[in-house]
């Protein structure tokens, strides 16, 4: 079987475990010279709720995000990814330049690489080396839905679509599912990149989520949506951290989460709310199909007797 396959299998996956994960570049969160009187419970659900409300009528912002992956395979060996670009949100859309983790670990993968996120479907640009393998197309799409369909396996599809569903959240959801937490609290007034802030925390598991039988953002069907999802990748907690500034809208947001594979963070800085996302598919004639490369890798395994 050819290593090149492999390899490009390896890299495709890595990424969509990435993204699903999905959501530090920094700043200094420190706190502002003179002490900040504590919101009381009913004031930061006040704020947090203007928050949501001002986030998803945004519809996008441009992000930069670090993500920090345990050492498995399913992470592809895990390390420090990093993703720029823009985001936006109903419907669910990006373009964003992915650096490190697996990369690193990916013999032949080049330093960086291009992915769009559109319509339910992921491409990535893997470079003109990796065009010679694919008859000459350097844009490889990964559609979700088909691979799980293709994979046979119910547990493979159950770990696929819900990776699909988690990948349309926004951080309005991220703002809704600390809302959810009982241990919501203001943590006071901080700086994120020279940014007047103030800084909220929380945590709650998967199981207080589905205990819960409302929320005080969503809809009954958003919250199901959000809940799917988050069963669907195996992520049983989540903590998260989320700085506000003037205007009501997150400049930073901090999130932990237990997976089965370990703990991956991610944190992810916001500017330029409504910026115009426009985020265009590569032209059919220069993608090729995902599914061909499982095709490719499926008859390899068959002429190894496996």
């Amino acid at each position: 079987m050819n290593k090149s396959i492999r390899r490009r299998a390896g890299l495709s996956l890595t990424a969509v475990a990435v993204v699903a994960a999905v959501s530090a570049c920094g700043g200094e969160d420190a706190k502002n010279g003179a002490e900040t009187k504590l919101q009381s419970g009913a004031e930061v659900t006040k704020v947090l709720k203007a928050a949501y409300q001002k986030t998803e009528e945004a519809k996008s912002a441009k992000v930069e995000m670090v993500a920090t992956m345990p050492d498995s395979a399913a992470f592809g060996g895990g390390g420090e990814m990093k993703l720029s670009g823009v985001m936006g949100w109903d419907p669910m859309m990006m373009d964003m330049t992915m650096s490190g983790g697996g990369l690193k670990m990916t013999p032949g993968a080049p330093e960086q690489v291009r992915m769009v996120w559109l319509d339910n479907a992921m491409y990535m640009d893997t470079g003109a080396a990796a065009a010679k393998e694919m008859d000459g197309k350097r844009w490889l799409k990964i559609d979700l839905k088909s691979l799980a369909e293709q994979s046979g396996s119910a547990a493979l599809q159950k770990q696929l679509t819900g990776s699909l569903d988690s990948m349309d959240q926004s951080p309005a959801e991220q703002i809704a599912m600390l809302l959810e937490s009982k241990s919501i609290k203001h943590v006071g007034a901080a700086k994120v990149d020279g940014v007047d802030t103030q800084h909220y925390k929380g945590t709650i598991s998967l199981e207080e989520m589905l205990e819960k039988n409302d929320s005080l953002v969503l809809g009954e069907k958003e919250r199901a949506q959000l809940l799917k999802g988050l069963k669907g990748t195996g992520i049983s907690s989540y903590s998260t951290q989320l700085w506000v500034n003037k205007d009501g809208l997150p400049v930073k947001t901090d999130l932990s989460m237990k997976t089965p594979e370990g703990v991956v963070t991610m944190v992810t800085n916001y500017s330029d709310y409504g910026a115009k996302a426009s985020v265009k598919a590569p032209p059919a004639a220069e993608t090729f199909d995902f599914g061909r490369i499982m095709e490719k890798l499926g008859e390899g395994m068959k002429g190894l007797g496996v």
